[in-house]
């Protein structure tokens, strides 16, 4: 069972989100952030989502500006917008009555989940999934654009059937973010989530994250999964991880 919400981005187009509802008992509730270029509807965030919702936690996953269902420009978000937005979405679960307890992110997401943890009331625990330790890791992906872009101050990216708007403020913001620091001050249980076979975010970035992280810390590999969790019932078995390790940070 799923409901369509909207709210608000940061920067002012709504945003276009799917809360999937537990079909029984409640155990709690929780926000996903999606990676890079992906959205709500990726594999990773759907599958984890309501298998999520169908081990009782309650999750809602949106599509970051320009992307799915939302509006906007792609090319006008960035690390700061990402980790706005999800605080926002955190929002508006507590203004319906059920405030994220849990936050998970995917990827790029899982940067943006950490950061977003620090600034929302009432988190009690924090999941990365295939996640760099250095946001700046996306500038991989469009290394070729960029010299263009600082220049001009935007040029068209072609990902899979998606074009996009990279502009010169979401190059510097990715640039200039900072995890470390905020991993070791993050002050709540983290869950590290990576495949040893990772191609696109290296199995090291999992390590470091894990290092500068505090106790209570934990690590999973998720064995035989690819980067997007695309492969026949990988996602579904993180999310029955996920469940398992954030039993006792949940209010149920």
């Amino acid at each position: 069972m799923a409901e369509r919400v909207t709210f608000t981005s940061s920067t002012g187009p709504k945003l276009a989100g799917i809360l999937d509802l537990p079909d029984g008992e409640v155990r709690g509730w929780g926000v996903f952030a999606h990676g890079f270029t992906l959205g709500k509807d990726s594999p990773a965030a759907a599958r984890i989502c309501k298998q999520l919702a169908a081990e009782g936690i309650g999750m809602l996953r949106f599509d970051n500006l320009g992307l799915g269902d939302s509006e906007g420009d792609w090319g006008d978000g960035s690390f700061t917008v990402k980790v706005a937005d999800t605080v926002l979405a955190c929002e508006l679960m507590a203004a319906r009555g059920t405030p994220a307890q849990l936050l998970v992110g995917h990827s790029w997401g899982g940067a943006a989940a950490i950061a977003a943890a620090t600034e929302v009331a009432g988190v009690r625990a924090v999941v990365s999934v295939c996640a760099p330790f250095d946001p700046s890791h996306a500038e991989a992906q469009y290394d070729e654009l960029v010299d263009q872009v600082l220049a001009e101050g935007v040029a068209q990216w072609h990902v899979g059937d998606k074009r996009l708007n990279l502009k010169r403020g979401m190059v510097e913001d990715v640039r200039q973010a900072d995890l470390e620091h905020t991993i070791g001050d993050l002050g709540l249980p983290l869950l590290v989530m990576h495949s040893p076979t990772d191609s696109v975010v290296g199995i090291d970035n999992a390590s470091m994250i894990f290092a500068a992280a505090r106790h209570p810390r934990s690590f999973v590999a998720l064995d035989g999964s690819d980067h997007l969790l695309t492969r026949p019932g990988r996602a579904q078995r993180a999310a029955r991880i996920v469940s398992a390790w954030a039993d006792m940070y949940l209010a149920h």
